[in-house]
């Protein structure tokens, strides 16, 4: 894709972010800055510290030490306005299944305090927008395994947020489903919404992402475009893949913890 830079405002802002858990250190001193309208990949090998980061910039869990931001506010000071900007699509949803797809927007509605007028319309446009208008009635446990990853996303989009963060957008999805969200992301991030999007998909980060971080061993190793993460790899011409094992090569420690 085109690598442009977005620019202007730093809506995510991590600070020497760090958690441990008793003797494991999951998250190291990790600092980054994602400005408005960017799309940026996160990617790392399992037990990297993904899941760990992506849950503390959710303001689920609290860090040992250090700081999230959130279009300029503190996390640990503001957690309520904090997260009142922020989509959050987890990779293991749960999803009430004696609901309806509609009933289950409403509910999030309620939770974010969405005034009632607003919210049939807002719901039946993201609806229609993620393919499941034809099953809004429909209880959810009818629902696919993608379909619930898509109502989960129509959610998450429900209060117009300023963030997205999403842990492994695509998995369970058909390629159809892929594209569709894919599209709906850049066009998110068009309109100057800012996505943080951890995965394990490399083609799908290297498609849509304007930038990219890859975090090892629970520290942030590399950060940039795919040409300049070419150009730390020394490898030109190489795909995501190829750069990613490379880095990851360069930077494993092999000592005992």
């Amino acid at each position: 894709m085109n690598e442009k830079q977005k620019g202007g405002f730093d809506m995510i802002v991590l600070n020497r972010l760090t958690k441990r858990y008793t003797k494991i250190l999951a998250v190291n001193d990790l600092s980054l800055a994602v400005p408005m309208g960017e799309i940026f990949g996160f990617i790392g090998p399992n037990g990297a510290g993904k899941t760990t980061t992506i849950k503390m910039m959710a303001g689920l869990m609290a860090p040992t030490s250090g700081s999230v931001s959130i279009c300029g506010i503190d996390m640990a000071e503001n957690p309520r306005e904090a997260k009142a900007r922020i989509g959050f699509i987890p990779d293991r949803p749960y999803l009430y299944e004696k609901l309806t797809g509609m009933e289950f927007l409403k509910f999030i509605a309620r939770v974010y305090g969405m005034a009632p007028g607003g919210f049939k319309e807002q719901a039946q446009f993201l609806l229609d927008r993620f393919a499941l208008a034809d099953w809004a009635d429909d209880l959810i446990e009818a629902y696919s395994h993608g379909m619930r990853q898509r109502l989960v996303m129509a959610a998450a989009l429900l209060h117009d947020p300023e963030v997205i963060i999403v842990d492994e957008p695509m998995v369970g999805l058909d390629p159809v489903a892929v594209i569709l969200v894919k599209r709906i992301f850049r066009e998110l991030a068009e309109k100057g919404v800012t996505l943080f999007m951890s995965t394990h998909s490399l083609g799908v980060a290297q498609d849509v992402c304007h930038r990219i971080g890859i975090i090892h061993q629970g520290r942030l190793i590399a950060t940039g475009s795919l040409d300049q993460l070419r150009e730390r790899a020394r490898a030109t011409d190489a795909d995501l893949e190829a750069v990613f094992m490379v880095l990851t090569a360069e930077n494993t420690d092999t000592r005992m913890a």
